[in-house]
C-alpha cells in the first residue's frame, strides 16, 4: 500500500507506520530496513516512500532508537544514497535526509560514514556533497569543527568538476558552509569550541573564491551563476580584509552586472548586500570610489534598496541624500518610486542624521506630490506617513502634505462596481483612497503631536466641493480630535472664527452636513455636528443632543437598499427646522441662507444633493426676518438655477414653496417679477438662427415657474391660499403655459405640460385641506379635469414612454372629493428594475386614483364599478399586469371593508391566481381571498376580532404557496354565491397561465365534492359549459380535471347527468365522447350507468317502420334516437380502461344487449331529423353534416368489439378480425354468417362465459322483432354445433337451458325463410343432447310432422343444404326406433334426391309398428300439428301430404 498510486493512501500508510514507529521504533526500522534489503530491485518510487518513513521515525524518536540500530540505519542510508552513480534526485534525496536527521545527534558517526566517501583526489557523489551542505545547515555547532578539513579536501575537487550540476552542488555547499561559519562565529558563547576564528577559514575560502569568481561565475547556466553569486556574498565575510579590499573594484561591478543577465534579482541583491556589508564592516575606502556607479545601478532596483542602503548611508550620508533628492526630480516612474522608497527608509532608520535635512526633504517632496502616477502617489503617501511620525508635518510646508492626503481621500472610483483591474500591479483610485483614509486616521489616533496641527485645519476642507468625497474620513478624524479636546477641556476647542486664517463660514456648515447623501456621509456628518455643536451655536446643543442620536439610530437600522431616501430627507428638513426655531436668531438664519446659496454651484455634479440644498435654503428662509434678503435670495436661486434639468427644477420649486409658507406675498411678487424679467426676453440673434434655442430656454424657465406656483400653493398658509388662488396662482400658470411652441426633437409643450400637471395636482392637494375647513367650492375643478383627460388622450395607447399618465392620474386623484391621504405603506409593492420605474410610479398613481374614486361610493356597487375595469387583467399573459391587478384588488379590499353580493365572482377570479407562476400574484391573491372571507364573516354576524381557523389557515398557505387548501373557500362561501363562483371557475379553466387553469379545476372539483349535492338544477347548464370549455382547453392536466368534474356530478346526480348527455346531438362530437369516457373512470358509476342503459335498450323500440316513398310499396326501418345514443354512450364509456371491472361483472348482460341491438340495427336507416329532440340547438346543424358517415349498425358492432376487448377476449376479436366478421354482421345479406362466426369464436375462446350469455339471450327468442330473433337463433345454432369443443361441465351447464331453448326456438317465425332454416338447424343441434332424455323425445315427436312437412319446403336451403334433412338425421336416435334411425340415415342426405311419397308411407309403417303404446299419443300430436299446418300453410301440397300420411296411419290403427 505504501506504493499505492493514490497519494492519500500513501500518506495514510506513512502515518500508520509512523504511529507504530513511535511505539516500537527499533522494530519498525528493522522491518523497513529488511524490506529494502530483501527487495533490492524495488522500484524507485516505492523505495522513496519507505525511506521517507524511516526519516519520519528517526526525526520523531531519535532519542529512543538504540545505537546499533542507528549504525545500521546510517549504513543503509549511505548505501541507498550512493548505490547509483547517476543522480536520482527523489530517491537519493530521501536517503540523504535520513543521514541529516541522524546527524542532528550522531554527527561523528555520520561524518565517519560520509567522509569515507569524500576522499581526496576523487570526485565525490553529488549527494555526498549535498548531504554535507545540508548537515551544515541543520547542525551548525556539530559541523563547523569539520569544515576546515572538508574545505581542504574540497578545494582540489573544484578544479575536477566539469559538469554544471557538480559545480552547482559545490557552490551551494560553499554558501552553506560560509553561512554556518558566520553563525558559529556570531554565537561563540554557545559554541563548543570558542577558539575558532574567521581567519581559520580565510585561506581556503579565498582559494575557493578565486575559482568561483574567475571561472564559474562566467557560466552560461543562469541557475549556476545565481548559486555562485549567492556563495560569493557569504564568502566575502570570511575573506581576509586585504584580499577583499583587493577584489572589491572587480567584485562590485561584476555583481551589479548580474542584474542584466538574470531575471531573478533577489539573490543578486542579497549577494550585493553581503558584499557591501562586509566592505563597510572592515572600513573599506575603495567603496567610496564605487559609490556613483553603485548608487546609479542600485537605483534601478528599487525593490532591494531597503536591504542595501542603510549601512551605506551611515558611512556616506551626505552623498546618499544628495543622490536621492536629485533623483526625485526625475519624472520617470520607476526612478521616482525608487527614490521615494529610499527616502522613506532613510527617514525611518537614520533619525539623527536626517534631523538637519528636514526642510530640504520637505522642499524636495513637492515635485512628487504633483506626479500623476498612482504608483508614485502610493510611495508618496508612505513617505508622508513616515514624516508624520518624525515631526516633519509641524514644520512650514507640512500643510501641503496633509492636503495631499485629503485630496486623495476624495478620489473617484477607477472602476464601476464589480469590475476588477486587469493589471495585478495597478494601483487603483480605490486602493489609493483607502490608503489615504487609513493614513489620515493614523495621523489622528497615533501621532499625538499632530493634534494641534489638524485641529481646526481639517475643518476647512469640509467646505470646498473638491473635497466632498473625503467628507466621511474627515468627519471621523474631526470627531476624534473634537472629543479628545473636549474631554481634556482644551481652550482651543472653541474656535475663534474671527481670527485670521480660520474658516469663517464654519458656523453654517450644519446645513451642508444635513444635505449629505443619506448613507455615504449622513452618519459621520451628523456625528461631527454633535461633536462640534458648541462651535455652531450654543442654543442648538440641547436639541441636537436628543435629535441627532435618533437620526443616527435610524441610519444604523437601515441599509443603502432599505433606507427610504424621501423619508430621510423629510427627517433632515424637520431637524433643520427645529434647529432654526431653537436658535431663534434671524440674523444667523439669514447668514446661513446666504452661505448655502453661495455654495449652490459647487453641487452641479450632484443634482440630488443640490435639489436638497434648495429645500434647505427654502426652510432657512422661513426663519429670516429680512424680507429684502428673502427676495434677494429667491432672485439668486431663480437666476442661477439650471432650468434644463428636471431634478434641479423640482428642487428650486420645492425650495421656493417652503419659503412661501412664511413669505407668501413676497414669494408671489418675486415670481411675478421674474416672469417679466430679462430672462424671458428672446434675442433674435444673427439672421434669427438662435431663436429656436432661446425659445427652448425660455420654455424651460416657464416650466420651472409653473411648478413653483404649485409648490407655493401646497405650502401656503391655509388662511391665505384661497384668496390668492385664482388671481395670483392660476392666472400666472395660465400665462406661462404655452401650447403652441415646439422645440427641436422634444416639444416644449410636453415639458410645460408635465409641470402643469404636477402643479395642478399640488394645488388640488392644497385645496382639499382648505375645503374641509372653509367649505370652499373649487369652480375650476371640472375645467382642470378636462385638461387632464386631454393629456391622457394625447399619449400613445401602445407604449408608456413619458410620466404623463402617472402625473395625470396622481393629479386626478387629488382633484377627487373627498380626498383621503394616501397610505400605501402596508401594501407589499413589487420591486421592479430601473427600466420599469416609470411603470411602478404610474401604477401607484392608478392605485391612488381608483382608491379616491372608490371613496366616493364605498358600497358593493361602487367597488364593482371600479373592479369591472380591471378584473379582466387578472388573466393577462403578462406577469406584471396580473401582479398589479392582484395588488390593486388587495389594496381596495384592505382599505374598503364592504360586503359583496358578487363575492362568488370575485373569488372565482382570484382563486386561480393562488397558483400563478408569479410569486407576487400568488401572495396578493391569497391575501385578497383572506380579506374577502373576513368580510363575509363580518356579514354573517361575527365580531371584528373573530378568528376562523380555516380562514386563518390561509396565512400559513401564503408562506408555502405550493399546495393551497381550496376547501377553505367551499367551507366559508354562502350558498347563494356558489353558483356564480362555479361559473367564474369555468372561465378560469381556459386561463392563459397553465398553473391558474389547473388551480381553477382544483377549486372547482373541491367545490363540487363539498357542495355539489345541492346543484341539481344547474347540472345540465354546467355540463353544457364544460362541453364548451373542453373545445378550447389545451392543458392536458386541466382536461383530466374536467373529466373528474363530470364524474363528480355523476356520483351526485346520475340520472340527470345521463339524461343530459344522452340528449346531446348525434353523432357525439369528440368533446361529448370525452365526457362519456370520463364517466367510465369510476367502476361503480360505470356499472350503474351500464345497467341503466341495458335496461333501457331492452324496453325501448330500436326502430320504427316508416313509408319512405308514397308511390312505392313497402316500409323502411328508421332508427329511434335514444337507443342509438345509448349505444354510442356505451361504446365511449368502454373506451375508458377503468370500466374493466364493471364490464367483466356485467359481461353477459352487455353482450346480450349489444348482440340483440346489433340484430335490430341491420338495414336500419338514420332518421332525417335525428337531433330534433336533442339539447344544444347550436350543434344540431353540424350534426346533420356529420351524420352522412354515421352507421346505426356500425355503432352496435363497434361497441360489441370494444366490449370483447375490454373483457380480455382478444382471441375472439383477433379471429373475427381475420374473418372480416364485423363487416359481415353489418351487411344484411351476410348478417347471420357474421353472427355464426361470432358464436363459433365465443364457443372456442370464451366457453366459461356462455352459460350466462345463453341465459340472458333466451328471453330475446320471444321478442316481437323478427330481426332480433334471427340474430339470437343464428347465434344459438352455431353455438350448439360447437358444443363438442366445450368441456363436459359447460355442456352440462348448457343442458340446463336446452328445454326452454328447444321449446321456444322452433315454433317462432316459420314464415320467414331465414328463421325457418336457422330454427330447424338449431333443433338438430339441440337433439344431440337428447338421447335418453324423455323431454327431448317428447319434443322430437311433437315436431316430427313439421320436419316431414318441410322436407317438401319450397326453399332448397331449408330442405337440402343445412336444415331439414340434417335435423332429421340428427334427431333420429332420439325418436326411439332403430328402423326409423336407419331409414333417416340412409335416405336423408343433402346430395341425394328423395321420393317423397314412398318415404312417408314407409315411415308411417315404422312409426306405428315400432312406437308401441305411445302410437296413439304420437298420432294425436301428429294430427294436431298437421291440422295447424293445413290451416296456416298454403304453398305446400297439403292434401297429397295428408293422404300420404293419414291413410297408412289409419290402416295400421
Amino acid at each position: 500500500c505504501s506504493n499505492d498510486k493514490d497519494a492519500v493512501v500513501q500518506e495514510q500508510v506513512r502515518k500508520s507506520i509512523l504511529t507504530l514507529g513511535n511505539q516500537q521504533p527499533d522494530k519498525v526500522l528493522s522491518m523497513c530496513q529488511d524490506y529494502l534489503v530483501k527487495h533490492s530491485k524495488l522500484v524507485a518510487g516505492h523505495r522513496v516512500v519507505v525511506l521517507q518513513t524511516i526519516e519520519l521515525v528517526v526525526k520523531s524518536k531519535i532519542d529512543d532508537i538504540s545505537y546499533p540500530k542507528i549504525k545500521s540505519i546510517i549504513s543503509l542510508a549511505s548505501d541507498e544514497m550512493t548505490r547509483s552513480k547517476e543522480v536520482s534526485a527523489e530517491w537519493q534525496q530521501a536517503a540523504s535526509n535520513i543521514l541529516v536527521a541522524v546527524g542532528n545527534k550522531y554527527i561523528n558517526d555520520i561524518m565517519e560514514e560520509i567522509l569515507s566517501k569524500f576522499q581526496p583526489g576523487v570526485l565525490p557523489h553529488f549527494f555526498v556533497v549535498q548531504t554535507l551542505a545540508s548537515l551544515s545547515d541543520s547542525n551548525v555547532y556539530g559541523m563547523v569543527p569539520f569544515l576546515s578539513a572538508i574545505l581542504g579536501t574540497m578545494l582540489p575537487m573544484l578544479g575536477m568538476a566539469k559538469q554544471d550540476n557538480m559545480k552547482w552542488v559545490f557552490s551551494s555547499a560553499l554558501y552553506r558552509f560560509s553561512e554556518s561559519i558566520l553563525e558559529y562565529l556570531a554565537n561563540l558563547d554557545k559554541a563548543p569550541d570558542p577558539t575558532v576564528r574567521k581567519d581559520t577559514f580565510s585561506g581556503e575560502i579565498y582559494a575557493a573564491y578565486d575559482i568561483l569568481f574567475n571561472s564559474w561565475l562566467q557560466s552560461r547556466e543562469p541557475k549556476l551563476r545565481l548559486t555562485v553569486a549567492e556563495a560569493l556574498g557569504s564568502m566575502s565575510h570570511l575573506m581576509a580584509h586585504d584580499k577583499l579590499e583587493e577584489q572589491l573594484p572587480k567584485l562590485v561591478p561584476t555583481v551589479l552586472g548580474l542584474y542584466k543577465k538574470n531575471p531573478e534579482h533577489y539573490i543578486v541583491s542579497k549577494s550585493l548586500c553581503q558584499v557591501l556589508d562586509a566592505s563597510v564592516n572592515m572600513g573599506s575606502r575603495v567603496l567610496e570610489t564605487q559609490m556613483d556607479s553603485l548608487l546609479s545601478a542600485l537605483h534601478q532596483q528599487c525593490d532591494i534598496l531597503y536591504l542595501s542602503v542603510f549601512d551605506t548611508a551611515n558611512t556616506f550620508p551626505d552623498r546618499l541624500m544628495v543622490f536621492v533628492l536629485q533623483r526625485l526630480e526625475n519624472s520617470n516612474e520607476r526612478n521616482r518610486m525608487g527614490s521615494l522608497a529610499v527616502l522613506r527608509h532613510l527617514i525611518n532608520s537614520t533619525t539623527s542624521i536626517m534631523e538637519t535635512k528636514k526642510l530640504l526633504i520637505l522642499a524636495s517632496i513637492r515635485q512628487p506630490l504633483v506626479d500623476h502616477s498612482n504608483k508614485v502617489k502610493k510611495r508618496v503617501v508612505q513617505v508622508i506617513s513616515a514624516m508624520a511620525h518624525h515631526g516633519y508635518l509641524e514644520l512650514e510646508g507640512g500643510d501641503l502634505l496633509v492636503r495631499f492626503i485629503i485630496q486623495h481621500c476624495a478620489l473617484p472610483d477607477t472602476y464601476y462596481r464589480g469590475q476588477r483591474p486587469t493589471d495585478p500591479e495597478e494601483v487603483t483610485n480605490e486602493a489609493l483612497r483607502s490608503m489615504c483614509d487609513n493614513t489620515l486616521h493614523l495621523f489622528t489616533t497615533t501621532v499625538g503631536r499632530l493634534t494641534d496641527v489638524l485641529w481646526p485645519m481639517l475643518l476647512c476642507y469640509l467646505t470646498p466641493s473638491q473635497y466632498s468625497n473625503a467628507t466621511t474620513p474627515l468627519c471621523k478624524s474631526l470627531i476624534l480630535l473634537a472629543n479628545k479636546k473636549r474631554a481634556a477641556q482644551e481652550p482651543n476647542f472653541i474656535i475663534d472664527f474671527t481670527a485670521p486664517g480660520e474658516c469663517h463660514t464654519l458656523t453654517h456648515r450644519g446645513t451642508r452636513e444635513l444635505m449629505m447623501s443619506p448613507m455615504s456621509h449622513g452618519a459621520p456628518s451628523l456625528s461631527l455636528l454633535l461633536a462640534i455643536v458648541p462651535n455652531i451655536h450654543p442654543k442648538a446643543e440641547a436639541l441636537w443632543s436628543t435629535e441627532i442620536p435618533q437620526l443616527l439610530t435610524h441610519l444604523e437600522e437601515s441599509t443603502q437598499e432599505t433606507l427610504d431616501k424621501k423619508s430621510w430627507e423629510e427627517s433632515l428638513l424637520q431637524f433643520l427646522s427645529k434647529t432654526l426655531v431653537a436658535i431663534d436668531d434671524g440674523q444667523w438664519s439669514c447668514q446661513l441662507a446666504v452661505e448655502a446659496t453661495r455654495y449652490l454651484p459647487t453641487y452641479n455634479n450632484s443634482l440630488e444633493e443640490k435639489s436638497f440644498l434648495y429645500k434647505c435654503i427654502g426652510m432657512t428662509l422661513q426663519q429670516c426676518t429680512s424680507k429684502e434678503l428673502v427676495r434677494k435670495q429667491l432672485q439668486e436661486v431663480l437666476v442661477s438655477a439650471r432650468h434644463n434639468d428636471a431634478t434641479e427644477r423640482a428642487g428650486v420649486a420645492m425650495g421656493i414653496g417652503l419659503c412661501a409658507s412664511s413669505h407668501l406675498d413676497g414669494t408671489l411678487t418675486k415670481l411675478e417679477e421674474f416672469g417679466k424679467s430679462d430672462a424671458f426676453k428672446k434675442a433674435s440673434g444673427i439672421f434669427g438662427l438662435l431663436k429656436d434655442k432661446n425659445d427652448v430656454e425660455v420654455e424651460k424657465i416657464k416650466s420651472t415657474l409653473i411648478l413653483c406656483y404649485g409648490y407655493v400653493a401646497l405650502n401656503a398658509p391655509e388662511d391665505q391660499l384661497l384668496n390668492r388662488l385664482d388671481n395670483d396662482i392660476l392666472r400666472s400658470i395660465s400665462k406661462h403655459f404655452n401650447t403652441k411652441v415646439k422645440t427641436q426633437g422634444y416639444p416644449s409643450f410636453q415639458l410645460n405640460s408635465l409641470s402643469l400637471i404636477q402643479s395642478v395636482g399640488l394645488i388640488a392637494k392644497a385645496i382639499n385641506t382648505c375645503v374641509r375647513k372653509q367649505g370652499y367650492l373649487f369652480s375650476r375643478k371640472q375645467e382642470l379635469m378636462g385638461v387632464m383627460m386631454d393629456f391622457i388622450k394625447a399619449e400613445p395607447a401602445d407604449a408608456l414612454r413619458t410620466p404623463v399618465r402617472h402625473l395625470v392620474m396622481t393629479t386626478c386623484a387629488n382633484l377627487m372629493y373627498p380626498f383621503m391621504a394616501a397610505d400605501c405603506s402596508s401594501i407589499p409593492l413589487t420591486v421592479f428594475t430601473v427600466s420599469q420605474a416609470l411603470y411602478t410610479d404610474t401604477f401607484s398613481a392608478l392605485h391612488e386614483l381608483l382608491r379616491n374614486v372608490l371613496a366616493r361610493d364605498l358600497s358593493p356597487d361602487g367597488l364593482q364599478s371600479v373592479f369591472k375595469h380591471i378584473e379582466g387583467w387578472l388573466s393577462s399573459r403578462q406577469d406584471h399586469e396580473r401582479e398589479r391587478v392582484a395588488l390593486f384588488s388587495l389594496f381596495c379590499l384592505v382599505k374598503n371593508l364592504v360586503t359583496f353580493h358578487n363575492l362568488g365572482a370575485l373569488l372565482g377570479r382570484l382563486a386561480p391566481r393562488c397558483t400563478d407562476p408569479n410569486p407576487g400574484v400568488r401572495r396578493a391573491a391569497i391575501d385578497c381571498i383572506y380579506v374577502l372571507l373576513h368580510i363575509q364573516l363580518r356579514y354573517e354576524g361575527f365580531s371584528l376580532d373573530y378568528k376562523d381557523d380555516s380562514v386563518e389557515g390561509l396565512l400559513t398557505v401564503r408562506e408555502k404557496l405550493n399546495d393551497p387548501d381550496h376547501s377553505i373557500i367551499s367551507k366559508r362561501l354562502p350558498q347563494q354565491q356558489l353558483n356564480t363562483l362555479i361559473f367564474m371557475l369555468f372561465e378560469g379553466l381556459v386561463d392563459s397561465q397553465s398553473n391558474c387553469s389547473r388551480a381553477s379545476s382544483v377549486v372547482l372539483n373541491t367545490l363540487l365534492k363539498n357542495r355539489g349535492a345541492g346543484l341539481q338544477d344547474l347540472v345540465p347548464e354546467m355540463l353544457e359549459v364544460l362541453h364548451n370549455r373542453l373545445q378550447v382547453i389545451g392543458e392536458e392536466q386541466v382536461k383530466v380535471a374536467v373529466a373528474q368534474s363530470i364524474l363528480i356530478l355523476a356520483t351526485q346526480h346520475l340520472q340527470t347527468v345521463i339524461t343530459t348527455l344522452i340528449s346531446y346531438p348525434l353523432p357525439f362530437d369528440s368533446w361529448s365522447c370525452e365526457m362519456w369516457t370520463a364517466l367510465g373512470a369510476d367502476s361503480t358509476v360505470a356499472r350503474q350507468i351500464m345497467e341503466m342503459i341495458v335496461e333501457k335498450l331492452n324496453v325501448i323500440a330500436p326502430f320504427v317502420d316508416k313509408k319512405e316513398f308514397m308511390l312505392k310499396p313497402g316500409m323502411t326501418k328508421v332508427a329511434t334516437s335514444q337507443p342509438l345514443a345509448m349505444t354510442c354512450a356505451l361504446r365511449e364509456m368502454m373506451m375508458n380502461g377503468n370500466t374493466e371491472e364493471a364490464v367483466i361483472s356485467l359481461f353477459p348482460q352487455l353482450f346480450s344487449a349489444l348482440l340483440v341491438r346489433m340484430g335490430s340495427s341491420v338495414g336500419v336507416q338514420l332518421p332525417k331529423d335525428i337531433n330534433s329532440n336533442s339539447i344544444g340547438a347550436d350543434r344540431k346543424a353540424s350534426g346533420k353534416t356529420i351524420a352522412v358517415n354515421f352507421d346505426v349498425c356500425g355503432v352496435a358492432v363497434e361497441a360489441l368489439r370494444i366490449l370483447l376487448a375490454r373483457a380480455h377476449l382478444d382471441a375472439v376479436v383477433k379471429v373475427l378480425d381475420q374473418d372480416s366478421a364485423w363487416d359481415k354482421m353489418k351487411d344484411s345479406q351476410q348478417h347471420t354468417a357474421g353472427v355464426t362466426l361470432l358464436s363459433r369464436a365465443m364457443a372456442k375462446h370464451a366457453g366459461p362465459r356462455l352459460p350466462m350469455i345463453v341465459e340472458s339471450l333466451c328471453p330475446s327468442l320471444n321478442n316481437i322483432y323478427e330481426c332480433q330473433r334471427i340474430t339470437v337463433t343464428a347465434f344459438f345454432s352455431e353455438l350448439h354445433i360447437c358444443l363438442d369443443i366445450l368441456s363436459a361441465h359447460l355442456q352440462q351447464s348448457i343442458m340446463r337451458w336446452r328445454k326452454s331453448v328447444f321449446i321456444d326456438v322452433f315454433p317462432q317465425g316459420l314464415e320467414n325463410d331465414e328463421i325457418r332454416c336457422a330454427s330447424i338447424m338449431l333443433l338438430g343441434n339441440l337433439s344431440k343432447f337428447g338421447s335418453g332424455e324423455p323431454v327431448f323425445k317428447d319434443q322430437i315427436h311433437n315436431v316430427l310432422v313439421s320436419l316431414l312437412l318441410h322436407l317438401s319446403d319450397p326453399n332448397a336451403q331449408v330442405v337440402k343444404v343445412s336444415a331439414c334433412k340434417y335435423a332429421m338425421r340428427v334427431c333420429a336416435p332420439v325418436v326411439g326406433s332403430e328402423q326409423i334411425t336407419a331409414m333417416f340415415q340412409n335416405h336423408l342426405h343433402e346430395e341425394k334426391g328423395l321420393h317423397y311419397g314412398e318415404f312417408i308411407n314407409d315411415l308411417i309403417k315404422y312409426i306405428v309398428s315400432n312406437l308401441g303404446q305411445i302410437s296413439l299419443l304420437v298420432c294425436y300430436w301428429l294430427t294436431n300439428v298437421l291440422i295447424k299446418c293445413l290451416c296456416n300453410i298454403h304453398t305446400f301440397p297439403c292434401k297429397s301430404f295428408c293422404n300420404l300420411f293419414l291413410y297408412p296411419t289409419r290402416s295400421h290403427f
